[in-house]
């Protein structure tokens, strides 16, 4: 009986064994199944997303995810590496998995006509400064945007602001007022300046004082107030990261983490402006507050609502303060690294003062009839163009043919910005270098050609920049009245600056020497 009883406790557990190993197996094999499954899917949707473009040439490993387009913001250099994207695999090229460039004027004028079907993509998700609302730049809802464009077009065309000009004079000779009390050097002092910081400030206070009706007073104070040149000189390329990844800027935006974000309250940095910003719009919606005669004054005339004006001045400040500040600082540092042009510069201010063709200071309708002047400037605007961006446009419903490719519906497109503006077939063999003759030398036709182009760099149609006007104003003016007075030359020949970008040109470190004209030419 024991024995019988041994055997069969054996059998159940030999059969007990068999089935848990069975159950075991069973179990690999379906976790096996599940992995595999989702492994397929995986291959499925990403082969399916690389043949949805790929008939559009571009780096290889760029069609999977956006790593390029995101390691190549990391260092700085993205204008420089879409450029070089669309010099090796033609005009329109592909740089993400859904994305492309494109470095023909033309395209970009048809997506950004005024009748276009061309929208705004999630690239300006991330361009929201308050994450509740849009401001102009990110609006992406077509017929909001063209209601908003519409309230403030007189305010900043300057023909509700009559002291457009006096304000921009006011800030100039601010500056110079600073150089020559704190930055004039001699054969016996050397007091060098960083063109990049001063630059900024003068930027900063005409924007502000256009905007509000008084300036920050960063010249004043030869100072940062806020801190907001070094918290924007950090967020600045995380803005242009999340712009890449639209998915981080929206949950960022999303309501648990928001908190994050600069705010109102804050007394530093970017917080802080947008804190100033709210005061003073809050104060014009006062009870009795009286209408001013600038271009806040010009948007609340038209409109805007106590939120909308409060992003919209927001924009103002940043938008307007660094492109055109980085603008200022390239041509300053293309002058003195061409001493032939600068020269030639200084001569046309020299004869214009002694022939009575500009005035102290001088007026925006004088710098306009100075040759050289506007091609300085217009090449300055081409060689580094301020904005640079990729500024993303979705292909519209029913999708799009370019350059005899057809491009699906939802596909994102932007520009090229370096491509554009350094095409030689528009500037010529030597289009890299920074060279105002060309402007000069060029026949009818091909001046036409390369003036469209440069308008570019402030974009077109029912996106062209508002801020035109008073960027173009401010560059008639600095530029002859610095010329006027000092001579510049760099500091450190050896590294004239620091520069990267982040859709716009980081700029730090241009130390110069400054030596009134006529006095110490040592």
């Amino acid at each position: 009986m024991d024995d019988a009883h041994s055997l069969a406790d054996v059998s159940r557990k030999a059969r007990g064994l068999g089935v848990g190993l069975t159950g075991g197996a069973n179990a690999t094999s379906a976790a096996a199944l599940v992995v595999g499954t989702l492994v397929a899917v995986v291959l499925v949707r990403l082969f399916l997303q690389w043949y949805r473009l790929s008939h559009v040439p571009g780096p290889f490993w760029a069609a999977f995810s956006k790593y390029w387009m995101v390691s190549e913001s990391l260092k700085g250099r993205q204008p420089t590496a879409i450029k070089d994207v669309t010099d090796k695999y033609g005009s329109l090229a592909r740089i993400g998995p859904n994305e492309l460039v494109t470095d023909d004027p033309e395209v970009l004028r048809r997506m950004m006509a005024v009748r276009s079907a061309y929208e705004r993509g999630p690239w300006y998700d991330a361009m929201r400064f308050d994450p509740t609302r849009d401001n102009l730049f990110s609006m992406r809802d077509e017929a909001a945007h063209t209601l908003l464009r519409s309230k403030m077009a007189a305010g900043y065309s300057g023909k509700e602001n009559e002291s457009m000009e006096s304000t921009i004079e006011t800030q100039i000779a601010a500056l110079v007022h600073l150089i020559e009390t704190k930055y004039l050097s001699s054969s016996q002092d050397y007091r060098p300046m960083d063109l990049a910081q001063k630059s900024q400030y003068f930027t900063l206070d005409v924007i502000s004082h256009l905007a509000f009706g008084h300036a920050f007073g960063y010249l004043q104070q030869d100072g940062d107030a806020y801190d907001y040149i070094k918290i924007t000189s950090s967020f600045i390329p995380i803005m242009l990261v999340l712009a890449n990844v639209p998915l981080l800027a929206n949950l960022l935006h999303s309501r648990p983490l928001r908190g994050l974000l600069p705010k109102g309250s804050d007394k530093l940095g970017f917080g802080a402006f947008i804190g100033v910003a709210n005061k003073v719009v809050a104060e014009r919606f006062a009870p009795h507050a009286a209408s001013q005669p600038d271009m806040l004054g010009s948007f609340l005339r038209h409109g805007l609502t106590q939120a909308e004006a409060s992003g919209e001045a927001l924009l103002q400040v940043v938008a307007g303060s660094d492109t055109s500040a980085s603008t200022i600082r390239i041509v300053m540092l293309s002058l003195m690294s061409n001493p032939a042009a600068y020269q030639r510069l200084q001569r046309e201010i020299r004869d214009g003062i002694a022939t009575g063709k500009i005035s102290s200071p001088i007026k925006d309708a004088e710098a306009r009839q100075l040759p050289y002047l506007q091609a300085v400037i217009k090449e300055g605007l081409r060689i580094m163009p301020p904005a640079s961006g990729a500024f993303f446009k979705t292909v519209p419903p029913g999708g799009d043919m370019i350059n005899g490719m057809f491009i699906p519906e939802g596909t994102q497109i932007g520009s090229s910005p370096f491509g554009i503006h350094h095409s030689k077939k528009t500037f010529g063999a030597d289009a890299e270098l920074f060279r105002p003759e060309r402007w000069l030398e060029a026949d009818e036709q091909q001046l036409a050609l390369m003036t469209n182009t440069v308008d570019l760099v402030f974009h077109h149609g029912k996106y062209q920049c508002l801020g035109k006007t008073v960027a173009m104003m401010e560059f008639d003016k600095v530029f002859v009245e610095l010329l006027r007075e000092f001579d510049f030359s760099i500091a450190r020949p050896q590294t004239p600056a620091k520069i990267s970008n982040a859709g716009i040109w980081i700029i730090e470190d241009f130390w110069v020497r400054i030596t009134k004209r006529g006095v110490d030419l040592s």
